[in-house]
């Protein structure tokens, strides 16, 4: 029997790249998204693949959307804090105030499985070698203190018939068909491949980094992992801790290698007030559930690259589908 998944944020920047993964995977899925965004990008032809305009505020049109289904994936939110700071209101009212109810819903339609995605960045700046799961949340922003805040009232609601997994992952790189170019590795190579230079903004900052396509393989782990496992765990995601110069040497050489037209890639570092460094330890996942990831920040700007070449991204820095900022300013988001 088809495992059926429900998916909030699925017309998201990793929502996107992961509902095409997922569906090779022969699952049943249905995408609840807003669509700040559109759903153009969503293989709607997949018969396997069910799309709903819905809002996680919306109790009632929630409720209704996700009956019959076993697990649920939450990734709705306003990502990022630069777009949580746009209208807080918004922000609290979605990433905050709409969870409890969302988890209760699903608990009621009989839901088995809720796999929540909160962020690396609920840990603040440390000083720690090894910043682990029971490390503590020092959020520096809004945005990271909610992600914090929703984990132990997903957790509240678990028994013998409802679990809870909470994931942490790292910085997000790659190509999806939601492109964001708002990202790190991403606003880099996008600014060497189309302007022929990076500008770095300090660069001691380290930054930890998740190939999208190892994010997706979590998520399916989390799915398909034995529930003795994962019931109310948390668990770190990411791969490499780099610097963010390491990271504009890295953009700079893949880049070079790729288009013979670019060559001499200036890296301009600018200082800045920003000194934000996180990093995280991802042993947990492995030893626990021998997940590895396979994918490298090399990899990610590879693929950036070759959406590039195939013209799959365009018009790069004006269009406002590549950036949530931009976008929730245009539509004037509620």
């Amino acid at each position: 029997m088809k495992k059926k998944i429900f998916i909030t944020g699925g017309a998201g920047y990793v929502g996107a790249r992961l509902v095409n993964e997922l569906l090779k995977k022969e699952y049943d899925i249905t995408v609840y998204d807003i669509m700040y965004f559109g759903d153009h990008f969503l293989p709607k032809d997949n018969l396997n693949l069910k799309v709903i305009k819905g809002d996680i505020r919306d109790q009632q049109k929630l409720k209704d959307s996700c009956k019959n289904h076993d697990y649920f994936v939450h990734l709705a939110c306003i990502s990022n804090d630069t777009s949580f700071a746009l209208d807080e209101k918004l922000s609290t009212t979605v990433n905050l105030d709409a969870f409890k109810p969302m988890v209760k819903i699903a608990k009621e339609n009989g839901v088995k499985r809720f796999i929540y995605a909160s962020t690396s960045s609920v840990y603040g700046v440390s000083d720690k070698k090894n910043v682990t799961e029971d490390h503590p949340l020092v959020p520096l922003t809004l945005y990271n203190k909610f992600k914090g805040m929703c984990e132990p009232q997903l957790l509240e609601e678990t028994d013998n018939n409802f679990y809870g997994v909470i994931f942490r992952p790292a910085t997000v790189c790659g190509y999806s068909p939601r492109q964001r170019l708002d990202l790190s590795v991403n606003i880099l190579t996008n600014f060497a491949v189309n302007k022929k230079f990076i500008k770095v903004f300090g660069g001691d900052q380290l930054r930890p980094n998740l190939h999208i396509a190892d994010y997706c393989e979590a998520v399916d782990l989390l799915i398909l992992a034995d529930k003795n496992k994962i019931k109310n765990e948390i668990f770190n995601v990411g791969y490499q801790n780099l610097s963010i110069m390491q990271i504009a040497e890295k953009v700079k050489k893949v880049v070079e290698k790729e288009f013979s037209s670019i060559n001499n890639i200036k890296i301009e570092r600018e200082k800045t007030d920003d000194i934000r460094s996180y990093h995280i330890n991802s042993d947990k996942i492995k030893k626990i559930l021998n997940f590895t990831p396979k994918y490298s920040i090399e990899d990610a700007i590879l693929e950036l690259c070759n959406a590039f070449k195939k013209k799959l991204l365009t018009n790069t820095f004006d269009d406002d589908f590549y950036f949530n900022v931009k976008r929730l300013q245009n539509i004037q988001a509620k």
